[in-house]
């Protein structure tokens, strides 16, 4: 079948751009992995999942009275309560019968004779004028590579790739290795569970506390009255949410009055609490008393020392690492039937039959869960056997890492659009506001370009070169270069370091953005 378009993938960032192509008049295939929409919150279903920005704020603007109509139940949304959303939204502007589900892409090739993407699926074959990637920057699910992972003779899961029918995890021993986001959410909720957990902890990671509540009418009724002004803050914020950012230096306050901003934004909740000075994420001594503030927090929360000081982060620098939104993470531990395993000192060297193997000792569990994130931003994009101009794949012209112009298009793949790529704020946003920026901004290019008769376009390799440049300069300013992050692909050996999202911020960017807009797209080369 041919197709104006092709959209990989039906999560948030799928479904919207299937709904602008829509608008535009143009044929659009939407092919999606999974058996329903929803993306992220489709996959992630392990006990606990919850987004770490408002409800209020995690959904779509692009509708009045979508807005208007959608009741949140929690301060933040839970994955069940995101995926009714998306499927509300599916429903509500008929998506799914554009979209192919149970379908995965496998390949795509470009043909300069016919400037058309001939797109490979495990169900057959498609072509497309434009090819536009929206697969998520955190769903290529990673177990690392411990010896005998094979061997365990009861289940183990992903936390990415969760059972739909849930697990039972009453009367169980059950080990949990990894303490990123999603650790971090299930741990409370399966040691409430299970008979006994044992928590494998390679670094510890800074977490905030969430303290969700049911929403409060009056406050969505407030904030549903004025997003009009509340939309264009987010938009022109640093990273796409509504908290306010106080600019002073944290070190140019008295302690005292340090101290009480601390505590009112501990005492808020959520990633707010980063927004306290404005030198947190690029001077170390601001850095390091915002950090000892949560590190205090967690010694008054464990009651044992020792625990405590394992729990408490020593190795990066507060925010240079994926920020954690918990409820009663730290108090967890003082539970008798959670351990807590170090296995910086003690490293897992085996997953045997009967649990998992340190070099200090041997845990037995009946069943393991994997909390040991993703292969991030590149690695959807990759296990798509993908290739450009002149047979240059993918893979090969990202082997050092990857390389865009704005986080949208990449030199020598023409018409091919990546929606909050590498390069881009993505990760370090409000993801619904930067996917809605980014279709809106493909949208409108093809819009353009149709009326222009325009057939291709792509990326100048010189403007790419300054934008992949400007984005390492830009993260070289602050402290995010002194963490072994996802954000720099530390987690998977062998992945080139290399800062992967933009720091600039979403305001900044949506403004370089739109200008290149006005101005007629330069950086972009247009053939007719």
């Amino acid at each position: 079948m041919r197709y104006d378009a092709v959209v990989v993938g039906a999560g948030f960032a799928g479904m919207y751009m299937l709904h602008k192509l829509r608008g535009l008049g143009l044929s659009v295939r939407v092919f999606e992995t999974g058996d329903g929409v929803g993306g992220t919150w489709y996959w992630n279903r392990y006990p606990g999942a919850r987004c770490d920005v408002e409800s209020m704020e995690y959904s779509y603007s692009f509708d009045e009275e979508l807005q208007q109509e959608w009741e949140w139940t929690q301060r933040y949304p839970s994955q069940p309560e995101i995926l009714r959303y998306a499927n509300h939204v599916a429903d509500r502007f008929d998506l799914r019968r554009d979209i192919q589900f149970e379908t995965r892409v496998t390949g795509a090739g470009y043909d300069e004779t016919a400037n058309l993407w001939r797109v490979r699926t495990d169900r057959g074959e498609h072509e497309a004028r434009y090819l536009i990637t929206a697969v998520g920057c955190l769903s290529a699910a990673r177990i690392p590579d411990f010896p005998g992972v094979g061997a365990f003779r009861g289940p183990s899961y992903h936390t990415g790739r969760w059972p739909h029918e849930g697990v039972d995890f009453a009367g169980q021993r059950v080990a949990v290795i990894g303490t990123g986001s999603s650790g971090i959410q299930a741990i409370p909720v399966i040691a409430a569970q299970a008979e006994h957990v044992t928590v494998f902890q390679r670094t510890a990671n800074y977490s905030l506390p969430a303290w969700n509540r049911p929403m409060e009418p009056e406050y969505a009724q407030w904030v549903k009255a004025n997003y009009p002004e509340i939309r264009t803050t987010m938009r022109t914020s640093v990273n796409g949410v509504m908290s306010t950012f106080n600019e002073t230096s944290a070190l140019e306050v008295t302690e005292e009055d340090r101290r009480r901003e601390f505590e009112t934004r501990w005492a808020k909740g959520g990633a707010s609490f980063l927004g306290a000075y404005g030198d947190i994420a690029i001077n170390p001594d601001a850095n390091e008393l915002t950090a000892e503030f949560v590190r205090a927090k967690i010694r008054e929360t464990v009651t044992d020392p020792r625990v405590a000081e394992l729990l408490a982060p020593k190795d990066h620098p507060i925010g240079t690492k994926r920020i954690c939104i918990d409820t009663d993470y730290y108090a967890t531990y003082n539970r008798p039937n959670v351990t807590l395993v170090d296995v910086r000192a003690a490293p897992i060297e085996e997953i045997t039959a009967s649990g998992v193997r340190t070099a200090d000792a041997e845990y037995t569990a009946d069943m393991i869960v994997y909390a040991t994130g993703y292969d991030a931003m590149t690695g959807p994009l990759l296990g798509i056997d993908i290739t450009g101009k002149g047979g240059l794949s993918l893979r090969r012209k990202w082997e050092a890492g990857p390389r865009t112009y704005l986080g949208l298009m990449t030199a020598g793949f023409p018409n091919m659009f990546t929606i909050t790529g590498p390069g881009s704020p993505s990760v370090l946003s409000n993801m619904i506001v930067s996917i809605e920026q980014h279709v809106d901004w493909i949208a409108g290019c093809l819009e353009r370009l149709r009326a222009d008769g325009v057939a291709t376009i792509d990326a100048d390799p010189a403007a790419e070169d300054a934008w992949v440049e400007h984005v390492n300069e830009v993260a070289g300013r602050t402290l995010y270069m002194r963490a072994n992050s996802w954000y720099l692909g530390a987690n998977i050996p062998g992945k080139p370091r290399v800062f992967m999202p933009y720091v600039g911020g979403v305001g900044a960017y949506r403004s370089r953005c739109d200008q290149i807009t006005a101005d007629g797209y330069p950086g972009f080369v247009l053939s007719p």
